[in-house]
């Protein structure tokens, strides 16, 4: 039986007008990054310990920087290899996160209850939380960034304004997609007991599709066309090769507008599997 099926709970209330809800969540904004960062100071040894176990991107630069000194793999040579995965490695530590893990937990276990009976929206505290992390992983990559451009200096976007722009935005469209993604998978735990295996399941096709562990476009040409189409490669690839020079404005510009649809059409399914959750949702020991 899913925690969607057990005992009923109290009721949840029905939330307030979006323009009231909204006036809430920009008052209380400040204490919910305050208590966000309060909790990354609190767990900072497992907070490092996940930021040291994200060293796959490493793992392969090795590994493809062996295969490119025979020569280079399409437009990727050793140098090209360097700046693409310390790149990877950059983004996702800067806009990744893992909340469907909490959220499924806290559905299960029936803590979300409470947090439904707060006058903020517990997917605006979910947001604060991750994003209340963000200045301490940039902290923690900023070795990798200056090692990034002294490495290829040549190659990364600051040559070129309009790239330097494009990239920040879809910095935050990947961010975006990201904890989208997380919400409509955390929410399935909703409506059934095994909603993270299908989070681990998406995290083996994330690996692949969205270019952390190859290039995208070092891939086969049927699958270079699948990818292409996939919500996956907004979350990472697409900033990265903005990020390293692989784009050209007008390619990135492009992309970044099929990221942005993704990031709204994601948004909104997120947003209504949620809902019809919460309208079923009665917490176990209530």
């Amino acid at each position: 039986m899913s925690a969607a099926t057990g005992a009923v709970g109290d009721p949840v209330p029905p939330r307030p007008p979006a323009a009231v809800e909204l006036a809430r969540v920009v008052k209380a904004l400040p204490t919910l990054l305050r208590i966000g960062v309060a909790e990354v100071v609190a767990y900072r040894a497992e907070f490092l310990v996940w930021i040291l176990t994200t060293n796959m991107p490493l793992v392969m630069l090795a590994l493809w920087h062996a295969v490119a000194a025979d020569g280079p793999v399409g437009r990727f040579d050793q140098k090209q290899f360097t700046a693409y995965f310390l790149g990877v490695l950059v983004v996702r530590l800067a806009t990744s996160n893992w909340m469907a893990w909490q959220m499924s937990m806290e559905i299960r276990d029936g803590t979300l209850s409470a947090k439904l009976l707060r006058p903020i929206h517990p997917l605006y505290a979910y947001a604060a939380e991750q994003a209340a992390a963000i200045p301490m992983r940039i902290f923690v990559v900023s070795p990798i960034v200056v090692i990034l451009f002294a490495t290829a200096w040549d190659r990364v976007a600051r040559h070129d304004p309009r790239l330097v722009l494009i990239l920040a935005a879809s910095l935050i469209g990947a961010w975006l997609l990201m904890f989208f993604s997380m919400v409509l998978l955390g929410a399935l735990a909703f409506y059934v007991d095994s909603a993270m295996g299908v989070f681990e399941l998406w995290i083996g096709v994330h690996g692949i599709c969205s270019g952390y562990l190859i290039p995208l476009e070092v891939l086969p040409g049927w699958a270079v066309k699948v990818t292409s189409v996939l919500p996956f490669r907004f979350m990472l690839a697409f900033p990265v090769e903005t990020l390293v020079g692989l784009l050209s404005p007008a390619q990135a510009l492009r992309q970044l507008g099929a990221q942005w649809l993704y990031v709204a059409v994601t948004g909104v399914l997120a947003l209504r599997v949620w809902r019809a959750g919460v309208r079923r949702f009665a917490a176990f020991g209530g």
